[in-house]
């Protein structure tokens, strides 16, 4: 089976597997990794290696610009301070503790046990973000588990590179490593925002949506290759920069709502494609890495595994049971005041820090060989501890977070969500008809739309006027005002049912054609989206 072949037999494994766990209600990555492993040991079934040094090139730069330009900054900004104490602060002592057991325990160089500290110290969101979309958790422990991913993501990895390049060269500074540490993460930030401000504005000029998708894609990746290897700084760091900007400038990017419809519909995809393969592909490295463990036996690297782990989920807990012992120092020290989290908060933002796709890329794109032809010191071994954990973090801590969640009771507001949402839908409606009345007075009003078809515009923003003021009066989500809002939906649904039906009617008829059918077809699904969104 050729190497495309291969791809696209795992794809669709991976797409199946993603079903099966949606079926079952169990976080995703879970079933991709065992169902990896179950493909990598079955005889006869396609290995697909990708070269170790088109791994990060290939899947980091879109899955980190997904990560950020789906982020909040505003809700990045309100909770910085925790972010930046678990991104910065909890990587460093995560790296450095990893790094002295695999020294002093597994026997590892300094600077190769310094690469897996680098490659397990940040942490992976997907897990964990689907546990919380089901349940329902608090925003502010979704966003500082997401915003702690998105920036450790960037300082992980800059220790990662800087540790790889101590084992190539064979030569490593503490203090060089971290004025370098200090500068490459600063250059990429300050990188990834100057080109944000220099081409984002650039974009409301483009009109075929095809073009403006294209460039979304390329210039993450054109930041990445420029940033990390013409100008040696943190490319990681640039992408996500650049994403956080494009998120708070993402309402005047785009110059017609189809190319946004497109473009948003397109990304969903792309990261989907992009995370279920990384994690069959970790699940499918197992038989290879075992057989080139070397001297070490199972038992043995087991063992190492499992006290790595027990490192890692223990450093991060201690941190977090730490935490707010930092918190009045420092509002001391900025006259500031921070609000605590919960112990069930924290907790859970403890138990959460599963590693995922990052680490695994990471692990995969270490260099074969040093600069002096040498084998890479413990290669393997680093990539068997890597899977083993990953492995952990994900089947163990995966599992459990749902229950733990539902065992502490830490839910959202559900009716502060629907609260917001409806008093943005009755503003955008309040301002429709101001601008209506401001129409239908101004004497440049257009002569041939109808007193009558004004009328019926008002009548339709006044219904919904209606509809929106009743839900806040309602408290939200009542279920007096649910029962309303779905028999809403469901009498739209029927008239576009009779619409659609009315449709594919005309085109069996053979009285239009298929690209009307389409276009027409496309205004319906909006409606129907609309209303089911």
């Amino acid at each position: 089976m050729s190497e495309i072949q291969s791809l696209i037999f795992l794809v669709v494994a991976a797409a199946l597997l993603s079903q099966l766990a949606l079926v079952m209600r169990v976080p995703y990555p879970v079933f991709l990794v065992l169902g990896g492993v179950v493909i990598g040991f079955v005889p006869g079934l396609p290995t697909l290696t990708i070269p170790p040094e088109i791994i990060f090139l290939v899947f980091l730069p879109p899955l980190l610009h997904a990560s950020a330009y789906s982020s909040s900054p505003l809700d990045l900004r309100a909770q910085l301070r925790p972010i930046l104490l678990l991104a910065l602060g909890l990587v460093l002592v995560t790296a450095a503790a990893i790094a002295l057991v695999a020294h002093f325990v597994v026997g590892l160089p300094w600077a190769a046990a310094f690469v897996l500290g680098g490659i397990l110290a940040p942490t992976d969101p997907v897990a964990a973000e689907a546990v919380f979309r089901r349940l329902g958790v608090p925003d502010r422990v979704a966003t500082i588990v997401g915003g702690e991913s998105l920036v450790n993501d960037g300082s992980g990895l800059v220790i990662y590179q800087l540790a790889v390049a101590a084992v190539v060269t064979g030569t490593f500074s503490v203090l060089d490593a971290g004025f370098q540490f200090l500068l490459v993460s600063a250059g990429g930030l300050l990188f990834g925002l100057a080109v944000g401000r220099l081409l984002l504005p650039l974009w409301s000029r483009l009109r075929d949506p095809s073009i403006v998708i294209s460039l979304s894609l390329l210039i993450p990746y054109g930041v990445y290759v420029v940033a990390d290897t013409v100008l040696g700084i943190s490319g990681i760091l640039a992408v996500v920069a650049y994403g956080l900007y494009g998120s708070w400038r993402s309402t005047n990017l785009y110059s017609q709502a189809s190319t946004r419809i497109q473009s948003y519909s397109f990304w969903q995809v792309l990261v989907f494609l992009l995370e279920v393969l990384l994690f069959v592909l970790l699940g499918q490295q197992l038989p290879s890495i075992l057989d080139n463990i070397g001297e070490y036996s199972l038992v043995e690297v087991m063992l190492y595994a499992v006290l790595l782990y027990a490192v890692l989920v223990g450093v991060r807990l201690a941190a977090f049971f730490f935490e707010p012992y930092l918190h009045p120092v420092i509002d001391r020290l900025l006259r500031t005041e921070y609000p605590r989290a919960s112990r069930r908060e924290r907790l859970v933002m403890g138990w959460s820090g599963m590693r995922g796709a990052v680490s695994l890329a990471a692990a995969l794109a270490i260099p074969l060989t040093t600069a002096a032809g040498d084998p890479f010191p413990g290669r393997d071994l680093v990539l068997f501890l890597t899977f083993a954990v990953i492995l952990g973090t994900l089947v163990f801590q995966g599992l459990t977070l749902g229950p733990l969640v539902s065992v502490l009771n830490l839910k959202s507001d559900a009716n502060a969500d629907k609260v917001d949402e409806l008093t943005a839908r009755l503003a955008s409606t309040n301002r429709a008809l101001e601008t209506l009345d401001h129409t239908a007075d101004a004497e440049s009003a257009p002569d041939h739309v109808s007193a009558r078809s004004r009328e019926r515009m008002r009548e339709y923003y006044e219904e919904r006027l209606h509809r929106y003021e009743s839900g806040l009066s309602a408290g939200g989500t009542t279920p007096e005002y649910a029962e309303s809002s779905e028999s809403w939906r469901s009498w739209r649904r029927r008239l576009l049912a009779a619409e659609r039906e009315a449709l594919i009617s005309l085109r069996k008829r053979g009285e239009i054609s298929q690209e009307a059918m389409r276009r027409v077809e496309r205004d319906l699904d909006l409606e129907e989206s609309r209303i089911d969104g």
